[in-house]
């Protein structure tokens, strides 16, 4: 029993540590043409799983294989012909991203959407 009760406050204590990703996002990465693509992330969080959708020139896409565990954000974004997948960090407003698409790899930013007022 105290085995149980130890391992659910480590859970706990674990799941209020992570990252909170909830919401819109603002990322700015390159097109294949080499001029800049603007994206627009919306995450849900649910425990330790990650979900939503990006917007892109492209049209909204659904995030897939997303986890949030602690500051570690993953995921990947299928846009029906290929899958993007992302790794990063979360630190307050801003999310640093590693982007691997196919054999493509670039860094990215994003940063938490002001709130409308």
């Amino acid at each position: 029993m105290k085995l149980a009760v130890a391992a659910f406050v480590l859970f706990a204590a674990t799941s209020a540590l992570a990252a909170d990703v909830t919401g819109k996002w603002n990322a700015t990465a390159p097109s294949p043409d080499g001029q800049a693509m603007e994206l627009v992330f919306t995450f849900k969080v649910d425990g330790t799983t990650l979900s939503g959708s990006v917007q892109s020139p492209m049209g909204e896409m659904p995030i897939v294989n997303g986890k949030l565990e602690g500051d570690a954000i993953s995921f990947s974004v299928d846009t029906g012909a290929f899958t993007i997948v992302h790794k990063g960090t979360v630190s307050g407003d801003t999310m640093k991203l590693t982007v691997e698409m196919g054999d493509q790899k670039f860094d990215m930013t994003a940063t938490r959407a002001k709130a409308a007022k």
